[in-house]
């Protein structure tokens, strides 16, 4: 071979790798089940989070986030698939994607850089299984058994995370509809030893893999955090951070539901996450507040162990940290617990942007999506271009955050029930028609639904045209926190129930 011919050869072979050596890594932090009550955030005023906020301040935070369904298996499809909720039809805690014939070799967001050059690393909740290590969801009752990804999900996997150490009994009274083992909460294990807790085995096992990535080349690592999932289980020190009085209860309109539409029941009908009625009666609202509130914060411990291994492994200035959690949860609020609605207490995340590429000390106001972290990313990282992607990236706001932002968070719950949320309104859409409309720069907690005021009628179709113009039924095989509505008949189907207009509300 000529030298000039071997020249040539040896860089067409070695400047990918050459390249892919300059590109920053990426930190991909994720937490279930957690809402606003983050420091910075100011959702809970007693909320203590040092990490975050650490992180927040150095990157950009944004204020007005949300989720793309308020539900774990759906939320996280669409933000690793960079596809909406109402454009795959997973809507329920199942099917696990893989299994689906349309989206089984769809490129997920740690595929896109594998395929690019970078390790891929991940352990606990990533996808709703698990981190979908070898293309089968992971260790979830709804993992994909019979159809395998094309490539794994990540290229190394660990089994960790989850609950860990539980008390041998519940803590709490039982619950009803079905005294569901997760709802539960308080101090556990009591000798304040967190070693045993999944998420604390999450950060060292994450840890480990920034401490010893190689130095060629760039690493994608995600750390999916259970906490405040339930049970919240969380050792003493953390709740000694928060007075145990009635200071720490979030503020609620009592019979605040009076204004809203029935078909805002349709969609938690029946859940194991109790009502309000339920927890005040039996004296477990503050205990469950506390616990929501120190399990944040011993998750927050957890992400600063990871900051600190990203200083001392000499990363951090290259590497993109994002944080983001899968949907809100209520704590009385709106009457209830949980997850499973469309306003703000359900579907606001905390996101946070952080490293080459990013502003610090932003606090943006602009809507954002879950939806748009696919395409963001791939622009921090000066990846190829996707043209299949349903979100925006934010770059435009990462460089100077007032920028504005035409399109609103979009959120959907099953077929037809759709929250629209722009810089100041809240406008839900119900598949039976009926809706609800928010001012929230007067009404930040959503007190008061305004839809029916005759002046709101032009904000209502400003919001009305962004509903999704592909709305699909729920995929085949799909289960658990599943709604169907037929007009013909005035019927909801929830859970394999068939719910009436005037049938009781399950109290």
């Amino acid at each position: 071979m000529k030298p000039l011919a071997c020249l040539a050869l040896f860089f067409f072979v070695l400047c990918p790798a050459l390249n892919a050596a300059d590109k920053p890594n990426i930190l991909f932090i994720a937490i279930d089940d957690q809402n606003d009550w983050i420091g910075h955030l100011g959702g809970h005023p007693m909320a203590k989070t040092p990490n975050i906020d650490k992180l927040a301040a150095r990157g950009t935070t944004f204020l007005n986030a949300h989720c793309n369904m308020p539900l774990c298996n759906p939320s996280r499809t669409s933000l690793l698939l960079g596809l909406r909720p109402t454009t795959t039809g997973i809507y329920g805690l199942s099917p696990w994607f893989r299994t689906l014939p349309q989206w089984q070799d769809r490129v997920a967001l740690p595929q896109h850089f594998e395929n690019n050059g970078y390790l891929t690393a991940a352990t606990g909740k990533i996808y709703h299984g698990g981190t979908g290590g070898g293309g089968g969801g992971g260790k979830g009752k709804n993992a994909a058994k019979k159809a395998p990804a094309a490539q794994p999900e990540f290229m190394r996997t660990a089994p960790l995370g989850g609950v860990g150490t539980k008390p041998p009994q519940k803590l709490t009274p039982p619950a009803p509809m079905g005294n569901h083992p997760a709802m539960d909460w308080g101090v556990w294990p009591k000798d304040n030893d967190d070693t045993g807790k999944g998420d604390y085995q999450v950060a060292s096992w994450t840890v480990e893999q920034i401490k010893t990535a190689p130095k060629d080349q760039p690493f994608f690592i995600a750390a999916g955090f259970f906490l405040p999932h339930v049970p919240c289980y969380a050792t003493q020190k953390w709740f000694d951070l928060y007075p145990d009085d009635d200071s720490v209860l979030p503020k609620i309109l009592e019979n605040d539901r009076q204004d809203t539409p029935r078909f805002s029941w349709y969609i938690h009908w029946e859940l194991p996450e109790p009502r309000l009625k339920w927890i005040k009666e039996n004296n477990q609202w503050r205990n469950l507040v506390r616990s929501y509130l120190a399990c944040t914060s011993f998750v927050d411990a957890q992400i600063g162990r990871l900051m600190t291994a990203l200083d001392e492994a000499g990363v951090a200035d290259n590497t993109i940290v994002v944080l983001w959690g899968d949907h809100g949860w209520h704590l009385g609020e709106k009457e209830i617990t949980g997850k499973n609605t469309l306003w703000d207490r359900g579907t606001k995340v905390p996101l946070i942007f952080a490293g080459p590429g990013v502003k610090g000390g932003q606090r943006c106001l602009q809507p954002a999506e879950l939806l748009d972290i696919y395409p963001t990313l791939i622009d921090l990282a000066d990846l190829p271009q996707r043209e299949d992607l349903e979100g925006l990236s934010l770059l435009p706001q990462l460089t100077n955050a007032a920028t504005k932002r035409e399109r609103p968070a979009i959120t959907s719950h099953n077929q037809g029930n759709h929250g629209i949320r722009s810089e100041n309104w809240r406008y839900i859409h119900y598949a039976d028609g009926s809706e609800e409309l928010y001012d929230m720069v007067n009404d930040p907690n959503e007190w008061h639904n305004v839809a029916a005021k005759p002046e709101n009628a032009a904000i209502i179709a400003e919001h009305k045209k962004w509903l999704p113009k592909i709305d699909v039924p729920p995929a085949p095989n799909s289960a658990s926190r599943v709604l169907t509505y037929d007009k013909a008949t005035d019927e909801a189907v929830w859970e394999g129930k068939t719910v009436k207009r005037g049938d009781p509300i399950p109290q």
